[in-house]
């Protein structure tokens, strides 16, 4: 039953992460809805491993890229290499094969790099020299970064953050489940441990059943209202976009799946608003200059409080 996946992934991925329910639980929602995720936190904090297990307990193909300043494009995508055998040259596919590709440290690669994702992400395909191929279904990046303020990194633009269908930050642990991680790993953890929650045939059909979900006009309508609203918002310099809330509705669509509903209503988009549109919005200087800096989701939370949702 759909419903008891949930579960199963959030008790599996909880064998080697402790207290990350709620990032698995968005990861799940965003993988059905068939988007890509930016995890974004200070090293150290689980957000590799957390990406490693999910996969795992989702029977996918996982493969990792540790970006670094000296990165090139094809190191991740691949390239056409000479074959001595056949006297001609071949196309070598990247790690940007998968299924599900963790993107270590994005903001650490230089900006050539960072754009090279922006096909893959938005076509699930890579062309290389005018030949093109279609990466694998599904196809899912998450996506880690340290904060800006940390030492060589390169920020995101505004186009690329825009591929991610969710941000996600990824605080310290509280002080129980701190205390639980260092017990933890002072035994045998590996991601090994984990169980495959679902077969790759089924995830297909869940993800198709996904599609199936009914978004009413009425829906529609609020969603419209909730980016006009952003746009007219004193504090903010740049609104959602159109893109924005089409991805906000297939994330809705997928909270409803998994709640077993055929229909999407107003507490499924105010459950992800902020996820999804928090990285989309922009704060204006002023907002910035009397300390509203650094914190887009309240006002998105805000804007909420306005919109008066359907019946």
């Amino acid at each position: 039953m759909v419903s008891e996946l949930k579960e199963r992934v959030l008790r599996e991925v909880g064998k080697v992460v402790i207290g990350r329910e709620r990032e698995t639980e968005l990861l799940l929602i965003s993988f059905l809805a068939r988007g890509h995720v930016l995890l974004e936190g200070v090293p150290g904090i689980s957000k590799t491993i957390l990406a490693k297990a999910f996969a795992r307990c989702m029977g996918v193909d996982f493969k990792r890229i540790q970006f670094t300043p000296d990165m090139l494009p094809m190191d991740m995508v691949g390239g056409f290499v000479f074959n001595l055998k056949e006297r001609e040259f071949e196309f070598r596919r990247g790690p940007v094969f998968t299924n599900l590709l963790l993107a270590d440290e994005i903001n650490r690669a230089p900006p050539k790099v960072q754009s090279a994702l922006l096909e893959s992400m938005q076509e699930s395909q890579v062309t290389v020299e005018g030949h093109t191929e279609a990466l694998p279904n599904p196809f899912m990046v998450i996506a880690t970064q340290n904060p800006q303020e940390f030492q060589g990194v390169y920020p995101l633009p505004e186009n690329q953050l825009d591929r991610f269908l969710m941000r996600i930050e990824v605080g310290y642990p509280n002080l129980s489940v701190e205390s639980s991680v260092i017990k933890r790993n002072l035994e045998d953890m590996r991601t090994e441990d984990i169980d495959e929650v679902v077969g790759k045939e089924e995830l297909l059909k869940m993800l198709d059943g996904v599609t199936r979900v009914k978004v009413s006009d009425e829906i529609v309508e609020y969603l419209s209202v909730i980016a006009l609203e952003t746009r007219r918002e004193s504090r903010l310099s740049l609104g959602a976009s159109p893109r924005a809330l089409v991805q906000l509705s297939h994330c809705a669509r997928a909270v409803a799946y998994l709640a077993e509903r055929d229909y999407v209503t107003p507490e499924d988009i105010k459950g992800i608003v902020g996820y999804v549109l928090g990285h989309r919005v922009k704060l204006n200087q002023s907002a910035v200059l009397v300390g509203t800096a650094n914190d887009p989701l309240q006002v998105v939370q805000d804007i909420l409080t306005k919109v008066k949702p359907p019946r």
